[in-house]
Parts: C-alpha cells; structure tokens; sequence
C-alpha cells in the first residue's frame, strides 16, 4: 500500500483541511486530492466527505484512519532501525517544536546539524504544546521540543533547554524597566496566547498558584502564537507574557521592553518529548547530543535535574 497516500488520509483528518495537509505535507493540494481519491478507489470505498464546509472522515475513513495510523507508525520504527544499523549518520529526522524553540532556536540548530551530517534530511513542524504533544500521542512525530510538560504515562519529557517566561512591554509603557506587583496586572490589558501555547500554560499555573485568578484578568486579546502577541504589544494594543528567546532581537534592538513580576517564577525549561513506548533511536539521540552541546550554557542534560520541575515548567 502506498504510504503516501496514507499519510495523505492522516494529514487531511488530523487538519480537517485538504490545504492545511498539502502545508503540512510540502505537497500542492491538487497532490493531496489525487492521494485520497487514488485511496479510496484502491479500497472501494468513500473516506472523505467533502459535502459540507468542513472537511470530515465518513465512517470507513475512521477505519482507515486508525489503520494508517498504526503503518506509518510501523514505517517509522523500520527506518529508524535501519538508520541504526549503518555507520554512517543518515535518514529523516522530523522534530515537532512549539513556537518559542520552533521559531528562534531550532532552525538553527537543525541546519548545522544537517552541515555536520549531510546524508541526514531534516523538517521542522511548528505549532503550540499541545498539538506537538498529541502528534507524538497519535504517533504522527517520534518527538519534540515543548514549552511546558503534560503529565502522560505514554510519554517521557526531558528537560533541554532553559528560558525565561518575560512580561512583553511596549518600549514607553509605565512597566518598562521595573518591578510590578502581581496586583498590578490586574489594571492592564493583556494580550494572551491561543489554548494550548506553553507559554500560557505555564503562566496560568503561576497564577493560579499565586491566587491570582486568570478570569479577573483584563484580557483583551487572544491572538494565536507569540509572534501575532508580539506583534500586538508593539503597536500598543497591551502587554503580553512571552519567551525571552522569541524577544531577544525586539529587546536589543528597543522595539520592545521587559517588566519584572513579583512573586511569578520567571524560570523555565524546554523538553525533549517523546512517546514512553519508543526509546529514541540513533538519530535522534545523536541530534539530541549534538543540539545540547551547540546551545552550551543554555543546554539541559538529563542528569542534571534529578527532581521534577514543580507545577510543570519551572526551573527548581
């Protein structure tokens, strides 16, 4: 059976969108169309239904879908075992990432590792936590850079990488430069990341920890991932919690300044995730190594944090 095909079915359930999956594919979507009528001759049978304004599985295109599911799966392993075999480093490796790591640290740490391997393909996949999370859950990414931790007995997370968690501030605000109270954000707009955002995640954990009740917040705007939030404190519509690595540029360059909260443990880590049942093969520790030993002291080894982060995201 073709895979291609299947992967097709896969991207077009899990997108509700014959465009999104050819985006997330690198295909056009006439190449997707053609995937998924090529399949659904092959099995003599409808798998999608394109009726209405949503694109949604029939009934044998649940089937399908979970079958598919289970081959790519199996695909996967087959490759990684016989990447494992040879001498020299080579393959796919697709890593999953949300938006801070994915945007500012990964591409770079993708592309040198592509320069000191070059029979290695690599892809990046960028969305929220969340997404990336139950990618690797549904078996479409062996594994990923995330924001935040989701306790799962099917997954492992470890930590890779530290960051800090920054009150985002136009350049002129009352903020800029100082200490505020956690009181204080009550009396401001605030702009917020989509559900799912590490960022987010972790910034309402603190809260909530704090007694500070997300619902009293005066929240004006909830605008996707940390570039579109981004680009709303700089053209003054509030104030914004983002990761410091996604900020740097904006903040050496004055386009944007930084305020301290009191009480909120501004500390975090970024995790390697991966799927509990699936040790990691060659490929991917090797790139693992590689990328801890290229960020230097910003890196986080395994063995370095014996004990938990507390409340998911925090540096103890």
């Amino acid at each position: 059976m073709d895979t291609k095909q299947l992967a097709a079915l896969v991207a077009v359930v899990d997108r509700s969108s014959f465009s999104q999956a050819a985006e997330q594919l690198g295909v056009t979507q006439p190449a997707v169309s053609l995937a998924i009528r090529s399949l659904e001759k092959r099995l003599g049978c409808q798998l999608i239904d394109r009726s209405g304004r949503v694109v949604e599985p029939t009934e044998a295109g649940h089937v399908a879908y979970r079958h598919a599911q289970r081959i790519l799966g199996a695909e996967r392993d087959l490759f990684r075992s016989l990447e494992d075999e040879g001498d020299e480093l080579t393959g796919h490796l697709v890593v999953g990432a949300s938006t801070g790591p994915g945007e500012r640290v990964l591409p770079a740490l993708l592309g040198a590792f592509h320069k000191e391997y070059p029979e290695v393909m690599v892809s990046l996949r960028v969305d929220d936590t969340e997404t990336i999370v139950d990618r690797i859950l549904d078996r479409q990414l062996e594994f990923g850079i995330v924001g935040a931790e989701r306790p799962h007995r099917s997954l492992v997370f470890e930590p890779f990488l530290r960051d800090e968690v920054v009150l985002v501030v136009p350049t002129d605000h009352a903020f800029a430069g100082k200490e505020i109270e956690m009181r204080d954000l009550l009396d401001v707009q605030l702009v917020v990341q989509q559900e799912g955002a590490g960022v987010r995640t972790v910034v309402e954990r603190e809260l909530r920890a704090a007694g500070v009740r997300v619902r009293d917040l005066n929240i004006v705007a909830e605008l996707g991932l940390q570039e579109s939030a981004k680009s709303a404190v700089e053209a003054g519509l509030g104030v914004t919690f983002l990761s410091r690595l996604a900020v740097e540029r904006e903040l050496d360059e004055g386009r944007l300044a930084t305020a301290t909260v009191k009480g909120l443990e501004a500390g975090r880590l970024f995790y390697a995730v991966r799927s509990a049942s699936r040790p990691p093969g060659r490929l991917i520790n090797s790139f693992l190594q590689f990328s801890r030993l290229s960020l230097g002291d910003k890196a986080v080894f395994p063995d370095e944090t014996r004990e938990r982060p507390v409340r998911g995201g925090r540096v103890g």
